[in-house]
């Protein structure tokens, strides 16, 4: 049966605009983003359909065209509108945190980080520079690849910050294995660029390790 033969008060776009987003399901949020299903199903079977293939809603939004378009009434059109709405969710999250508030939230740091290192398959390290009223300045990837003290240089951070005015700093990296755990190596590191900043009085706030959903702050399990 088709959405539209449902009684209006059951139809996920009306429920959500009488109740707010968060009253839907996984599944009708994508139906409302889906807009129609396909030949005997309705968007909302597809939705289901789509988290029932993938397992989860990280994992449909980090598959690639190739894997989307293997359900049929997916193709490249709505991936790229998938994608359009998560580099939009990014931009914004990144946008709140510019103003200051949100950079007193690990909970909010860590998902803008979830959002921006989400689908990279190569190690990045990436510094977030913040100005002395605790306001986010820019985001850099400064390095990637088999990330370690002897390839992640410490001058090359410093200039950065130096660059940016930067009065503080947040470091970050992904662990493209799945396991956010911060290695031996992770940890030398994080000391020496806390060293080399020091010199030109800037503060390293936190070091977040992301791992698909998961992610370690330094800061909270006491290694900054």
């Amino acid at each position: 049966m088709a959405i539209t033969d449902w009684p209006e008060d059951q139809r996920p776009r009306e429920r959500l605009i009488r109740q707010g987003a968060a009253a839907l399901s996984d599944a009708e949020l994508l139906a409302v983003f889906l807009r129609v299903g396909v030949t005997g199903k309705s968007a909302v079977d597809l939705a289901r359909e789509m988290l029932q293939c993938f397992g989860s809603l990280d994992a449909l939004f980090g598959a690639g065209l190739k894997d989307f378009s293997r359900i049929n009434g997916l193709g490249p059109a709505k991936y790229a509108q998938l994608q359009a709405v998560m580099e939009l969710a990014k931009r914004a999250l990144g946008e709140e945190l510019k103003d200051g508030a949100l950079l007193n939230s690990t909970q909010a740091v860590g998902q803008y980080l979830r959002l921006l290192f989400k689908n990279k398959a190569h190690e990045s390290f990436v510094v977030m520079f913040v100005d002395i009223r605790n306001r986010l300045i820019a985001v850099e990837e400064l390095f990637r690849g088999t990330l370690s003290q002897a390839s992640v240089y410490p001058r090359e951070v410093v200039k950065a910050a130096l660059g940016h005015n930067a009065a503080s700093v947040i470091l970050a990296h992904n662990h493209p294995s799945g396991d956010p755990e911060p290695s031996q190596a992770d940890l030398v590191l994080t000391r020496a660029l806390k060293d080399a900043l020091a010199l030109v009085d800037v503060r390293v706030l936190d070091h977040f390790v992301v791992a698909g959903t998961r992610t370690h702050s330094f800061a909270e399990h006491g290694q900054i």
